[in-house]
């Protein structure tokens, strides 16, 4: 049963609307429509194939993309429904906030925005809504999934400001003004937000001590794992190895579900807000409490010492960035190496980013060993 929405939700019913107006349908809302749109398109199904924090050749049961977007969704929801906001609004965004990212991770994403860096650059979150807006191609009256605004919205995390400039432009009052004007996204995308960094600190333990660059012991040192490492042994003291550390994963995800969910009620609270509108006007208001933040905080500065700068990763996202480099470099000087229909547009630059965004790990693994005959990575 979905609950009743606050009057501070975003009501599908009084939703801003698509670029392009279709008929509502009669047992589905447009949020839902959203979400449905997202989980069939191509861009989603990449996401199989696209890695976290390690590549996709690392093993079949680190995160990807995909799984990341999934809890992202579980928990969007878990908090989303208590606080009465629009759960199915928040699932969509979680669905669809990495549509645009590249291959091989964030290792990915900064080779092509060096690449793109004279050319107006490459940030993933503007891509995700390219992906959306442009890329897709599944429908005959229009480019992209045509998407309600306030799912556009939350997919648009970050935006420069130049960028939101040139949003502003071709869709004035927009996704792209409050980047501008400097108000707030709806609650629902504050909330994936949030979510996502819930879920990525939690699936990064995991995956960091699966692949035995973190351990347990090196855990004990951060307080956030180590309170609920110690409430899971106090509550069942044979625990040890693998289920000690997923019972203390589930602990550590549940208090700061609870946290996020108590913290953020205080403040709508404190803030009085009674309408979707009135939060954009506010401040922030989907957060953790004090204390869970501050924890939270030293979670994620032991795992960019521990994890993602540990020299195993290092290397390995090295060599990938050196693979979307190389790309790259290879189609802009033989624009007729990409797929047709990518060669024949005008901005060759930007169809190179695009075309290379929208690659697996794999096939972009395969691709630059096609172009260069040299194998940095296992395909």
């Amino acid at each position: 049963m979905t609950a009743a929405l606050a009057p501070y939700a975003s009501d599908p019913a009084a939703s801003r609307g698509r670029r392009h107006a279709e008929q509502p349908t009669p047992h589905r809302s447009e949020f839902q429509r959203d979400r449905d749109r997202i989980v069939h398109c191509t861009a989603f199904r990449r996401l199989v194939y696209k890695t976290q924090v390690f590549l996709n050749h690392e093993g079949d049961l680190f995160r990807t993309r995909l799984t990341h977007s999934i809890e992202v969704a579980q928990l969007g929801r878990s908090i989303a429904r208590p606080l009465g906001l629009a759960e199915d609004l928040v699932e969509a965004i979680a669905l669809a906030h990495d549509l645009g990212h590249t291959p091989f991770g964030h290792a990915g994403q900064d080779a092509l925005n060096d690449c793109m860096a004279p050319h107006g650059g490459f940030e993933h979150n503007l891509q995700s809504l390219r992906v959306v807006d442009q890329l897709e191609e599944r429908y005959p009256r229009f480019d992209g999934l045509n998407l309600t605004f306030e799912t556009r919205e939350g997919i648009l995390k970050h935006c420069s400001r130049t960028n939101a400039q040139k949003l502003e432009q071709d869709e004035p009052g927009g996704v792209g003004q409050r980047f501008l004007d400097r108000t707030q996204p709806s609650l629902e995308a504050q909330l994936c937000n949030l979510a996502d960094e819930i879920a990525y600190n939690a699936h990064d333990i995991d995956d960091g001590v699966r692949s035995g660059l973190i351990t347990l012991e090196q855990l004990e040192q951060v307080p956030l794992f180590d309170g609920y490492r110690r409430q899971a042994l106090a509550a069942d003291p044979p625990l040890a190895g693998r289920r000690l550390l997923y019972e203390s994963i589930r602990l550590m995800l549940s208090a700061q579900v609870h946290d996020v969910i108590d913290a953020t009620t205080q403040a709508l609270r404190a803030c009085g807000v009674d309408s979707a509108d009135a939060v954009r006007r506010s401040a922030p208001l989907v957060c953790f409490g004090e204390p869970m933040r501050e924890r939270s905080s030293v979670l994620k500065t032991f795992l960019l010492r521990n994890l993602y700068r540990h020299p195993q990763v290092m290397h390995m996202t090295g060599q990938a960035r050196t693979v979307v480099r190389e790309l790259f470099e290879a189609y802009a000087a033989d624009p007729q190496e990409l797929p047709a229909a990518y060669a024949a547009r005008t901005d060759t630059t930007r169809a190179i980013a695009d075309y290379i965004a929208g690659m697996t790990d794999r096939f972009a693994a395969r691709e630059h060993e096609r172009l260069t005959g040299r194998r940095l990575l296992p395909a």
